[in-house]
């Protein structure tokens, strides 16, 4: 069995084989393209996700650097520093003891005075 076939035949087979190659190319280019399309679509919503947790999170942090301003505005007038703590303990103590020391004198005054006492 012999199989013949013409010049321009075979152009046209292999024509046709070139564009069936160059069909199935295209598709799968179109499939790539799509494939390519999906994903950055999905990194871009990644992306707007990212943007808006950045900024709630600029939004939260100027909210706790505003407070801790206010905290260090209110500071001065809230905290008693150790050695002023310790000055007005010791002028309260002096004026207690003061006070015992006039008590106790005046208790040893009367015990002492003749006719006085118990």
């Amino acid at each position: 069995m012999t199989i013949q076939a013409d010049f321009w035949q075979l152009v046209g087979l292999l024509g046709a084989f070139v564009a069936s190659l160059g069909a199935i190319g295209v598709l799968l280019l179109k499939q790539i393209q799509s494939g390519l399309d999906e994903r950055f679509t999905q990194l871009a919503g990644r992306l707007d996700g990212i943007e808006q947790v950045n900024r709630d999170e600029t939004i939260q942090w100027q909210r706790v650097e505003r407070e801790f301003l206010k905290f260090q505005a209110d500071l001065p007038m809230r905290y008693v520093m150790r050695d002023d703590y310790i000055r007005g303990q010791t002028t309260i103590e002096a004026k207690l003891d003061a006070i015992a020391m006039r008590v106790e004198n005046s208790q040893l005054r009367a015990a002492y005075k003749p006719g006085g006492g118990s």
